[in-house]
């Protein structure tokens, strides 16, 4: 996979305000908090999205996440970075609502690292996706409930930042589900 080594991410502080852009393989291997953001999507039929990361991705190929995540770039605001990004990596362009913020820092191993401040967006999709083969393996819709019961028997198939989303906020993944109503609109 060709990796752009000019490629950007804005630094910010615990409060999310800008100090800053940084090359982005360097800020992952300083572990530099940096601005990011995950998008979730749901079918009609509550199941989420999952895709499993290409093989010659940098960090954490073939691991299963969330339907796509990424960094804005400077002066891109995470809304519109968020349906950029959701475009190029699987061909979807649904309406995306914001659904709240989290920070985490991961060590990916072998000198990777996430520290982020992650914009959460969720949405609703019935069409299939159209994925960039340089960016995703595969991808596939999971009911909550399968979701939940495959993390529980196997964490390591997934990437660290989606392990941490299905702990800290359970709501975001389930949000076709009574448990998370409010995430639904």
């Amino acid at each position: 996979m060709m990796i752009d080594e000019e490629e950007e991410v804005v630094l910010v502080d615990e409060h999310d305000q800008p100090l800053g852009t940084h090359r982005k393989l360097s800020a992952h291997r300083q572990a530099l908090r940096h601005r990011a953001f995950s998008v979730f999507l749901f079918n009609p039929a509550g199941e989420i999205l999952l895709q499993s990361r290409a093989l010659g991705k940098y960090h954490c190929g073939g691991l299963w996440s969330n339907a796509c995540c990424g960094h804005p770039r400077q002066g891109e605001a995470s809304p519109a970075a968020a349906a950029r990004r959701l475009r190029e990596e699987m061909g979807l362009a649904p309406p995306l609502h914001e659904a709240g913020r989290i920070a985490y820092h991961a060590d990916l191993s072998n000198g990777w690292y996430e520290n982020e401040i992650v914009h959460l967006f969720v949405g609703r999709c019935d069409a299939a996706p159209d994925p960039d083969p340089r960016e995703v393996g595969g991808w596939r819709w999971i009911a909550p409930a399968a979701l939940e019961a495959e993390f529980g028997a196997t964490p390591e198939r997934f990437t660290p930042w989606f392990g941490i989303y299905l702990q800290t906020i359970p709501e975001v993944a389930f949000a076709g589900t009574a448990r998370a109503q409010k995430f639904a609109a």
